[in-house]
């Protein structure tokens, strides 16, 4: 089993940063891929950005490239989610996921963390 907190959510003003940081626990964390997702009021979640297990292969969706950094530190077994530039659009609950057999099913999630970005 592997467990993951988010944290590191909040309330900021557009243009502002933030960093959400994922701990996982359980599992062997550097052998995975990790995921931040996002899902928005009345929208469906959506994929953000993915890291490979070795920190050397990343991924993120248009609307973020650019702003958002993904990375991870296998030695503290923690994802990261550097968020610059944020604009209200960015608002949701962001969620990390380990995709633990590779084949994009996530099969753990943490319990999400609010980000809310005023205009």
């Amino acid at each position: 089993q592997v467990q993951l907190v988010e944290s590191g959510g909040g309330l900021v003003q557009a243009g502002d940063s933030l960093r959400l940081s994922c701990a996982a626990s359980g599992g062997t964390f550097s052998s995975y891929a990790m995921n931040w997702f996002r899902q928005a009021p009345g929208k469906e979640r959506e994929l953000v950005a993915t890291i490979a297990w070795s920190g050397g292969g990343t991924y993120y969706r248009d609307s973020v490239k650019g702003r958002f950094t993904i990375a991870r530190d296998n030695a503290k077994n923690t994802v990261y989610l550097q968020m610059n530039d944020l604009k209200p659009e960015d608002t949701a609950v962001y969620y990390c996921a380990a995709d633990i057999g590779g084949k994009g099913l996530y099969e753990y999630w943490g319990q999400g963390t609010q980000v809310t970005v005023s205009s």
